[in-house]
């Protein structure tokens, strides 16, 4: 067993952070929270923050030696107007503008920055292109925000402090985030042309990336969050439909339509990433859902 860790989540009452937060506890190691919202006696115990006011709690850092910064924006939680897309930018790179700051102007034990990233860095949309982490970056809205994202947690290096960046992929859930959403409609269909590839992972295996990332100081720079097993779109609704019992229907959902209702974040959807899993498997992580199949099993199982 590792060494016990004193860890500080931001973004840590979110999907990914929930799940994170029993891991870390039932691995030993002490957790504490930073949230908008402050509240009395919870457990995990709690420290307010407001980017926007520059502000953290008095004593959040205290013996804390390992931060996990996952707050941010939903990208695909709402339409991307002018100040959404401001709002999706910011939440990432001024919250941890924030946090540099305080590190720097406080005494504190710190060693250890693990960030939340995402695969949108390469783009919206790059083909079959199988991409490992040192593929370039894209030039669209994500692919900059990300961009942006990740300089503004790299410069921690600066203080001394080791920085781990998962880029993480679509996230599988009950809970929250894509799976739901795709199998909400009465039928599930392909969208826009199906092809897109999608790289995925199931949330207890990011749990354990993000873990394993706390917990080993080998690791250093940035990793793919996503399974070994990269499927189109058209492959996995059909998988997805299949082991949830819903109606699949071949004939996609035209782009044109996607465009209509969602605006310019239907690229999310319409595009897509083949990415490779292969630089984690490398550090010895071995997926408990390296398959689809076994993923979508556990979840409706589970659901």
């Amino acid at each position: 067993m590792n060494m016990s860790k004193s860890v500080l989540i931001s973004g840590g009452t979110g999907l990914v952070g929930s799940e994170l937060v029993k891991l870390l506890l039932k691995n030993g190691h002490e957790v504490r929270l930073l949230s908008r919202s402050k509240g009395k006696g919870e457990t995990p115990p709690v420290f307010q923050w407001d980017y926007k006011k520059e502000y953290i709690e008095e004593g959040a850092f205290d013996g804390v030696d390992t931060l996990v910064h996952l707050a941010g924006a939903g990208v695909a939680d709402k339409r991307w107007t002018k100040d959404r897309k401001e709002e999706i930018l910011k939440s990432r790179t001024q919250t941890s503008n924030l946090l540099y700051e305080k590190l720097k102007n406080t005494d504190h034990n710190v060693r250890t920055l693990v960030a939340a990233s995402a695969v949108g860095y390469y783009g919206m949309d790059t083909g079959d292109t199988n991409l490992r982490e040192k593929s370039p970056a894209g030039h669209d809205f994500l692919a900059e925000v990300v961009k942006a994202w990740e300089d503004s947690t790299s410069r921690f290096t600066e203080l001394g402090i080791r920085v781990v960046q998962i880029r993480i992929g679509v996230v599988l859930s009950n809970e929250g985030g894509a799976l739901p959403k795709l199998l909400a409609p009465p039928v599930a269909a392909p969208l826009a042309s199906g092809k897109q590839f999608m790289s995925w992972i199931h949330i207890t295996d990011l749990a354990r990336v993000l873990c394993k990332s706390v917990e080993e100081e080998s690791m250093i720079g940035s990793y793919n969050g996503v399974a070994p097993e990269p499927l189109t779109n058209r492959q996995f609704t059909k998988r997805a439909a299949k082991a949830f019992g819903k109606l699949y229907l071949p004939i996609p959902v035209p782009k044109f339509v996607l465009n209509l209702f969602l605006g310019e974040m239907a690229q999310v959807v319409t595009g897509g990433n083949k990415v490779s899993a292969y630089k984690i498997s490398k550090t010895g992580f071995d997926f408990k859902y390296a398959k689809l199949q076994n993923a979508l099993e556990d979840l409706a199982k589970n659901k």
